[in-house]
Formats: C-alpha cells, structure tokens, sequence
C-alpha cells in the first residue's frame, strides 16, 4: 500500500458534484490532492499545461464527466489516451450517463473504468470513497511523465 501523495484532476461542471467529491476526498483516509477544470476544453488545457496552466501539477488520475461545456468527456478521453505522453494516465468515467453507448464508447475509447453516479448523496460520497480506496491504495499507478 502506498502513502505517497497523489493528484487527481477532476473534470465536472455541475457544483454539487464537485463540492460532494471533494468533500468525500477530503474525508478519506488517504493523502491526496486535487484541481478542478469545469469543461473539456479547460481539461485539455490543464493536461498540456496550456494558457495559464503552465504549472498544472501532472494528475496521477483523472474523474471524467461525460456531459461537458464546450468539449465532452468522449472527446476528452479520446484526446487523452491518443497523445503520448497523457495516454499512461487512468481516466475514471464518472457521470450521471447509464446509456450503453456511453459505457461502450467509453471503453472503446480506452477509459479505464466507467462509474455511473448514484444520485443519493450517501451513495454518491460511498462511490468516490471506494474510487479511492481502489484507485489509490490497491492499484499501482504509473510514474509521471518527464515532460
């Protein structure tokens, strides 16, 4: 089990949804930290430290909303898992979306699991802790780039 500290980059735009996630990872039992991008293109930007971003700090994980402004989150991850030197990063598809196509294009897209948000808060805040109990202290994630 690891203890060192991991970044996640959260990609929603829906604030109740970002305030019930961070509040879940502030409450866990693990250290981590975060930045927040509220729509596609900002994740995009974030990712190859562009406008502004210039020192975004390297996610060792990535939340994915689907239903995104100005980019969704098929598009995203697409971005994601064909540039060289993002494609080692795991992107967890979290959203409202239970549509098959969504889950297929998902996976088709290389995401690395697709989670359907509970809509009950308990649920929902039992979903982002088992997201970090597995992704952060049983899976091993891959070292950062060098760029």
């Amino acid at each position: 089990m690891s203890s060192k500290e991991i970044h996640i980059l959260l990609v929603e735009d829906n604030e109740g949804d970002i305030v019930l996630t961070t509040e879940a990872l502030n409450e866990g039992k693990i250290k981590n930290s975060y930045s927040i991008v509220r729509d596609g293109w900002e994740a995009i930007q974030y990712l190859e430290k562009n406008e502004g971003y210039e020192d975004a700090q390297e996610p060792d994980l990535i939340l994915l909303d689907i239903n995104l402004p100005k980019m969704n989150g098929h598009k995203v991850l697409k971005h994601i898992k064909n540039h060289k030197d993002l494609k080692h990063i795991p992107v967890i598809m979290l959203t409202t979306s239970s549509d098959e196509a969504d889950v297929i294009k998902s996976y088709e897209n290389h995401s690395n699991c697709y989670i359907t948000k509970p809509v009950d808060i308990n649920s929902f805040l039992e979903v982002i802790a088992s997201i970090e109990n597995f992704w952060i202290s049983i899976v091993q994630l891959p070292p950062k780039s060098n760029n």
